[in-house]
């Protein structure tokens, strides 16, 4: 387990927890310049680091270095959180603190490259992200954040889209007695839905009723995409006589399937 190894030198079975009312008391100490403050809550709430790179764990990257990205987005977090003004827990605003410098630390070093204007932009929505939680104690929303920068909706969205860290669709987001609910099981599929595999099917059956001209005639017509014309003199008998059979299939297919 995590909790129970040494990272950076760290024995995180060591690691101490801060009570809420404590860190709140250390919070408003360390606003006001109180240095050993500081250092404690930075001691108080390692823990609070090591419960938010779990999640980056198993990415290849190394743990220490993960472990350090997310000091930083500690400290930026304290330097930044008003306990006098916000009535919130500091854990509440300290992780997404953490969570955006990890993931600004992953996209930074990630192979998949993203042109110069949009990384310029995401970093922008970050920074701007970040001014509007120590403002106002929570994440700003998409709107915020767009009216804060002066920029379109959609530009804010295609910048975060852009830098966001692609995930596996067997990566497992819920387990329930050994049984893993993965990504893939949350991701609709419009093209291939129980409604059109039953319509599927129920086309496949009615064909099947047909006699084999009548098949030989539907499958050159929109399978091969040939004329009646051509139809008719691949099978030898008359335009119309193909035009007559053609209907009358595809009648016995419309009643088959939808029985009046």
């Amino acid at each position: 387990m995590l909790g129970k190894v040494e990272i950076c030198g760290v024995n995180t079975a060591d690691l101490k927890v801060l009570s809420s009312d404590a860190c709140r008391a250390l919070l408003i100490r360390a606003k006001h310049g109180d240095t050993d403050a500081r250092e404690q809550l930075i001691a108080g709430n390692l823990r609070l680091v090591l419960s938010v790179i779990q999640k980056f764990i198993g990415r290849g990257e190394n743990v220490d270095d993960l472990f350090q990205v997310g000091c930083i987005g500690l400290i930026k977090a304290i330097d930044n959180f008003d306990a006098e003004n916000h009535d919130v827990r500091f854990s509440t605003y300290g992780v997404p603190m953490i969570s955006g410098e990890i993931r600004r630390y992953l996209r930074d070093n990630s192979p998949i490259r993203v042109s110069r204007s949009t990384r310029d932009t995401a970093y922008k929505v970050l920074q701007a992200k970040e001014r509007l939680t120590a403002a106002s104690g929570r994440e700003p929303t998409l709107d915020e954040i767009a009216k804060e920068l002066d920029i379109p909706r959609r530009d804010v969205v295609f910048a975060l889209d852009a830098i966001s860290d692609p995930i596996s669709l067997f990566e497992p987001i819920y387990t329930d007695n050994g049984e893993s609910i993965c990504v893939m099981d949350q991701v609709g599929d419009t093209k291939n839905t129980d409604e059109q595999w039953l319509e599927h099917l129920a086309l496949s059956n009615a064909i099947s009723e047909l006699n084999e001209r009548e098949k030989k005639i539907l499958s050159l017509r929109f399978y091969a995409g040939k004329t009646q014309m051509e139809v008719a003199g691949e099978i030898g008998i008359s335009q119309a006589q193909v035009s007559r059979l053609e209907k009358n299939a595809l009648g016995k297919i419309r009643k088959n399937i939808f029985p009046s």
